[in-house]
Parts: structure tokens; sequence; C-alpha cells
């Protein structure tokens, strides 16, 4: 019979051989990638030793539980989630300046999903605008929870539009125009730190050689500024016997890691990172964002190594973690049989991974490796490679299937 994760004192997972996990199909495509990723997932876990099996446990979010429930993100599915303490959704559709508010930004907000986490891998031979896409090799940290995306925010005209500007007027003696909209950029010391905490405990445990925190805090002093003070002052007072800052490493040690340190904090402005990613990807390994920051960053990074159909993710807290593909629903492409599950599938493995069965999360990666190498790959790939072959989804789910 089918069990419950449990959650130990010592915050790591009790999983059992046969864990129930919920699943959110999701919206366009989202149901599509999700049966194919399902048979990949159940294969692999077949697969491994010890007789382990996956009972799925569908939850409803966005448009059905809209149907059903009234509700994009229903109390039930929320409460599923915390009990099972994992979860993968299929993407979800937002509209655009209007409607119902974003579903992935209401989960990570009512369960606390501080930390986006982002891993960008080359899988040879995808397709790259980059020369030697196979140096990058990074793991984005985005902060969850605040920033811009945290929903504080008001039309033209509105009262609290009208009373913030007044406000900014008489506090600050500067002008905002009425015809404005407002929103509001809360970034706390708090926040950040628990995310840059996260962030060097896994470049740590993975043996990545640094953590870089970026950031525009030339120009947001206070919250991006802030970010940045807030991450050096954690990497001091919580792992200073094992880290060195960038500017230590050449100002004391002639750029030479001494033996007693095992972890290089940096940090970059935003904008001269996204040149630094491409010309020097080989010197980052680990990133601590904000929150929009690391909207654009691991897109930028996921076009680097193939796109957005390889480009999984997942929305971590604190024993609850909610797993997805970067990519939207893509609703123009629903229904057609053609579009790349490997985000997803990826994402099952970060899944996989996270609950303590590593071996079948390096056989998903493996497999989807061995599948691209075909060259027998779906349209967002074959469009760009050469030599290649263009094949539908399920055709593509079965080249998966056969690499296990």
């Amino acid at each position: 019979m089918a069990r419950a994760i449990t959650l130990r004192q010592d915050g790591t997972f009790d999983t059992p051989c046969d864990p129930i996990i919920p699943f959110a199909k999701g919206d366009g495509i989202g149901p599509e990638i999700w049966a194919c990723a399902r048979q990949v997932f159940d294969r692999a876990v077949a697969k491994a030793q010890g007789g382990r099996s996956v009972d799925w446990l569908e939850i409803a979010a966005g448009s059905n539980a809209l149907e059903q429930y009234g509700d994009t993100l229903p109390k039930d599915s929320l409460d599923k989630i915390k009990t099972y303490h994992v979860a993968i959704k299929g993407p979800i559709t937002t509209p655009v300046g209007r409607g119902i508010r974003s579903v992935n930004v209401a989960l990570r907000q009512a369960l606390d999903l501080y930390a986006c986490v982002r891993p960008i891998q080359y899988f040879s031979p995808a397709p790259s605008p980059v020369k030697q896409p196979e140096l990058v090799d990074m793991v984005v940290f985005r902060e969850n929870t605040e920033d811009v995306y945290c929903g504080l925010e008001w039309p033209v005209g509105s009262p609290e539009a009208c009373a913030i500007i007044a406000l900014v007027s008489k506090l600050a003696k500067r002008e905002i125009r009425q015809d404005s909209g407002i929103g509001i950029k809360p970034m706390s010391k708090f926040a950040s730190q628990r995310l840059v905490r996260m962030a060097i405990e896994y470049a740590l445990k993975h043996n990545y050689p640094s953590v870089t925190l970026v950031h525009k805090g030339n120009i947001m002093k206070f919250t991006e500024g802030g970010f940045r003070a807030w991450g050096y002052e954690l990497a001091r007072d919580e792992f200073g016997d094992i880290t060195l800052t960038e500017q230590e490493l050449y100002e004391q040690h002639g750029g030479v890691l001494p033996s007693d340190k095992k972890l290089i904090i940096k940090d970059r402005i935003c904008d001269a990172m996204f040149q630094q990613v491409l010309l020097n990807p080989k010197d980052y390994s680990v990133l601590a964002l904000p929150n929009l920051n690391g909207d654009y960053m691991s897109d930028a990074l996921a076009a680097q190594v193939g796109g957005l159909g390889l480009a999984p993710g997942a929305n971590i807290g604190q024993g609850v973690a909610v797993f997805e593909a970067t990519h939207g629903s893509s609703p123009k492409d629903a229904g057609q049989n053609k579009v790349n599950p490997s985000a997803m599938i990826l994402s099952g493995a970060m899944l996989f991974a996270y609950i303590g069965w590593e071996d079948v999360a390096e056989s998903l990666r493996g497999a989807i490796a061995k599948a691209i190498a075909t060259r027998h790959v779906t349209f967002d790939l074959a469009q760009q490679m050469p030599d290649s072959t263009q094949v539908s989804l399920t055709d593509f789910t079965k080249i998966i299937l056969d690499n296990l």
C-alpha cells in the first residue's frame, strides 16, 4: 500500500519504496507532456533496484481547477502538497495584464517556496548560439517570494496608487506622474539570506567552486544592494571557515584557493553578468539572484544550451517542493503532438534526487542525453540542429524510453 513521504526531525526525508506523489497536468501542452513524462518516470523507477513504484495522485490547478472549484489553486490541492511534501506540475497559463493571478506565484507564496532552482546543463549535440555550450554548467537559485513579483501593484487611478503617489511626494519630495501604475519592490534581509544559504549549501554538497551573487546594487542600493551585502554577511557569519570572498582570494592569496577553504563567494552586476555567462561561462557555477534577475538569467542561460525545452526547475521551501518545467503552457502548440518533453522529465529527475532516489534521477538524465545524441528530436531542437530528423512528442518519448 502506497505511503506518504515523511519529514525527519533533521529536515531529511524518509521516502518509502512506494511514495504517493501529487501531480497537476497543467494547461495547454501540459497534459500531453505529462502523459509522456509519466511513462518515462514509471519505467525508470521500475528499472531501479528495490522494487520501487510511485503512486501518482492528481491534484487540480489551473484551468481545470477553475472549472471544477471556481479557483485556479484550490485549498485541497495546497493541502495535498503540504501532506506529501513534493509535487510535480505541468505549465499553467497566466493571462498577461489581466484576469487571474499567476498560479505559479500563488503556489510559491502560499507554500513559502522561497527558492526557484534551475540547473543549466548542456546535452550534446543540442543546438546553441554559443561556440562552447559544454562550458555552461550552472545552477540558478532565484529568490521566489519578494521583489517586483510579490504582487504589490495597483492600476492607474486606483485609490492605492493615488495614495502612494501622494505619500512619495510628501516623504521623498519626488513627483510621480498621476497616470502611473504603481508597484512595490520589497526585499528583506531574511529572505535574501535564506536563499543564499541554500545556494551555498548546494554548492558545498555538489562540489561547485563558487557562488556568485547577481544584483543591480549599484542603482537599487537598498534592495538589490542589500541582497549583495546580506549575502556576503551570511557567507561570512555562517560559512566563514570554509568560504572566501573573491576579493580576499586575490588580495590575500594571490588568486590561489588555500587548502582550508572550499568555496569562493563573489558578486556581479546583473547586466554585466549577462555578458559574462556568454563570454566566460566556465568561471561561474552556482548563482544566487533576486526574483526578477533570476527569471531573466535562467531563461538566457537555457538558450545557451538548447532552449527552454531542456530547462527543468524546482520551487523549494522548508520541507516542501514543487517541480515544473521552466517553459510556459504554449496553447498554440497544444494537441499537435510536437513539443519537447525533456524539461518536464528533467524536472522529474530533480524531484527524484530531492527525495533521495539519485539513481532514478541519473537514469533519466542519461536517457535524455542519449536520446538527443540520436539527432531524432522534437521541432524546437530540430529546426536549429544540422543533420537532425524531426520527430513527434510521442516518438521522441519512445526514444527516451529505449535509452533508459
